[in-house]
């Protein structure tokens, strides 16, 4: 990898660690902006607060679906920088497996962007990419130029 390319890394994860800030569940979460190699990826840190069901114990389907519709955001803001937060129109997930108690990872994937909205699908897994846990597909609405 080149040095531009770490910079450019660098910059990005500041952008989108400094707009998260601005979204208060991403805090009380506690997730943060990372690359994997190319891939920009979020990770949302095992916290006893996460956790649904503590008897499993097995983490809140609330956190995780809030972690990956705040990594649609993320996305669209990496895609999108001189833009305001964009907003959610509607979104499906799908909980495949139970959050166990341990970091978790999701990656955003923009398939088809207009000019008002964009369609996005996440993947959230724990250790390995290709078993998710959950999986979130959703319409957000972008927000204007700023």
């Amino acid at each position: 990898m080149s040095q531009s390319k770490t910079d450019a890394q660098l910059t990005a994860t500041t952008r989108i660690r400094d707009r998260l800030a601005n979204i208060p569940y991403a805090t009380t979460l506690g997730i943060e902006p990372h690359f994997m190699g190319e891939e920009f990826t979020l990770i949302l840190p095992y916290k006893d607060s996460n956790i649904g069901n503590a008897t499993l114990p097995a983490l809140h389907g609330g956190a995780i679906g809030g972690f990956m519709e705040v990594c649609a955001i993320a996305q669209i803001i990496l895609s999108n920088p001189d833009r305001d937060l964009p907003k959610p129109i509607g979104v499906n997930i799908e909980y495949l497996r139970r959050g166990r108690p341990v970091d978790t990872y999701a990656r955003a994937q923009i398939f088809k962007q207009g000019a008002r909205v964009a369609n996005i699908r996440v993947r959230a897994w724990q250790d390995r990419f290709d078993t998710p846990i959950a999986a979130l597909s959703g319409q957000f609405l972008l927000g204007k130029e700023s």
